[in-house]
């Protein structure tokens, strides 16, 4: 089955990065309407470790043909909104079956 990610929103926390962070060369790459296609259940190619570590259970039980998580917490109940774990500049994807 596959499984189209879309991150749809990037947030950035400058207060807690001038207050928590150390200086970072690189960052996220990834930008806001960027898409992946995962084919069963597999990370897809140039996806972000961190962002997939975040998503790969909710991606491999959509790829199963589960859905509907947490009762009802979704509209579309073969989606899910995940967020990356970066506290400085999160992102959120939408995941969905295609």
């Amino acid at each position: 089955m596959k499984i189209r990610i879309t991150a749809v929103r990037k947030a950035s926390y400058p207060d807690l990065m001038a207050k928590y962070e150390n200086p970072v060369e690189h960052t996220c790459d990834v930008l806001e309407g960027q898409e992946w296609i995962s084919t069963d259940g597999q990370c897809p190619k140039g996806m972000c470790p961190s962002a997939w570590s975040s998503m790969r259970e909710f991606v491999e039980a959509l790829a199963r043909g589960e859905g509907n998580f947490y009762d009802g917490w979704m509209k579309n109940p073969m989606s899910a909104m995940i967020s990356c774990n970066d506290g400085f500049r999160p992102v959120s994807f939408y995941i969905e079956v295609i």
